[in-house]
């Protein structure tokens, strides 16, 4: 199986990783049918054609989505709050940032463990960090903030010989981390002052009811039976067991989701103070919680777009201004990518190795066919020398025939 190919030190879009997966089971599931019936069309599946069509439309659709946001804020404040931004980052913000993304960078890698154990794909901890540094790096830099989470999933997989394994891993991974993120971000909402606080309640009971939903709806499908969905209910049944609430696997996973959620957040407020907001922190704290929500948006160019949107809005709710909002946003998200870099540098080498390992200089030779002895060196008998039996009695004549 074959999918297109890791997240910023910032939420991303796990379901896509799910329906990536399941785009996948899809289309194979549209192509056995096709071989068995020999028609092109299934039907009720949609066709590959159609599906690309649709996958088309939506990629250039989070792109333009995010430009356009870009292009309201231009138009609104100006392009001042961006270039102040940029002028007001130091070497001290861009340390910090690193070091609070090696942290967060850790934690990922071991969620990330911890989950891929349950699902019987194992993740040792030393690659595993590459890999996810890799990741962030790629989803920094690329539109869509989660090719580089499914750049992850496939390479695991092809190591471990499971694609859909791989990439299971990874979506229930980053699921496990949005959820905790939401929960945390809820509580703190509650209780501290910000733009949403009157419809923290709502939105939280909202939250609930599709929880409810979702486990109503997971118990009332079937899970025996040769359907699809009954398969794919066997398998994320399997999935929530084994790798987010087995007892070695879910603390771990609510601990290091905590964390990154906390590194994320300070990063954040480290770069309201770079950029020179001076608000309370009991202020900035929930802007901040928003700002990271909005980035889970997938309509974003390399993580540009929703997070300085909302981050303006956010702010100027907040009594604050939406240019400190923009600016904010924008050392935020240079410090990301800066911190991301290490990301960068595990691609640098995996190529260099590839091409090292491929270069015709290194290719041993092929061992040289030993000559074989001249013909002459070898001499065979003359014919007359031995003679098979019909050549001898032709030789001999009628009389030694006769005597034969």
């Amino acid at each position: 199986m074959s999918v297109a190919a890791s997240t910023a030190g910032r939420p991303g879009e796990p379901l896509t990783l799910l329906s990536t997966y399941l785009t996948a089971e899809r289309n194979g599931t549209v192509a056995s049918a096709a071989k068995a019936t020999g028609r092109r069309g299934v039907p009720g599946v949609p066709s590959g054609s159609d599906v690309t069509m649709n996958r088309t439309w939506w990629r250039w659709a989070r792109l333009w989505g995010g430009a356009a946001i870009l292009a309201v804020l231009v138009w609104r404040v100006g392009t001042g709050p961006f270039l102040d931004g940029i002028r007001t980052i130091d070497v001290w913000s861009l340390a910090a940032a690193v070091g609070i993304a090696g942290l967060t960078t850790v934690c990922c890698a071991w969620r990330w463990r911890l989950v891929a154990r349950g699902l019987g794909v194992a993740v040792p901890m030393g690659p595993g960090v590459a890999a996810y540094y890799r990741s962030q790096f790629l989803n920094t830099t690329l539109p869509g903030g989660v090719l580089g989470d499914v750049h992850r999933g496939v390479r695991h997989g092809r190591d471990v010989g499971d694609v859909g394994r791989g990439l299971r891993a990874v979506g229930w991974e980053r699921s496990s981390g949005q959820l905790v993120q939401i929960v945390l971000t809820v509580i703190l909402l509650l209780v501290l002052p910000s733009p949403v606080r009157s419809s923290v309640p709502l939105i939280a009971a909202a939250i609930v009811a599709g929880g409810l939903i979702i486990l109503l709806l997971g118990w009332l499908l079937p899970h025996s039976g040769p359907s699809r969905w009954a398969k794919a209910m066997r398998t994320a049944v399997a999935d929530v067991r084994h790798g987010l609430l087995a007892r070695r696997a879910w603390p771990g996973i609510v601990l290091a989701s905590t964390v990154v959620v906390v590194g994320h957040a300070t990063t954040f407020l480290i770069a309201a103070r770079t950029a020179g907001v001076t608000a309370p922190l009991t202020q900035l704290l929930p802007l901040a919680l928003l700002v990271l929500a909005a980035m889970g948006l997938p309509t974003n160019i390399g993580g540009w777009g929703p997070r300085e949107g909302v981050a303006a809005w956010a702010f100027a709710a907040a009594g604050l201004s939406a240019t400190q909002g923009v600016a904010t946003a924008v050392v935020y998200g240079v410090m990301v990518l800066v911190a991301s870099l290490p990301g960068a540098i595990v691609l640098l080498v995996a190529w260099r190795k590839q091409r090292s390992q491929t270069s015709p200089s290194s290719r041993r030779p092929a061992p040289a066919a030993q000559p074989s002895r001249p013909l002459a060196a070898q001499p065979s008998r003359p014919l007359a020398a031995q003679p098979s039996r019909p050549l001898a009695a032709a030789i001999a004549g009628p009389e030694g025939a006769a005597r034969g």
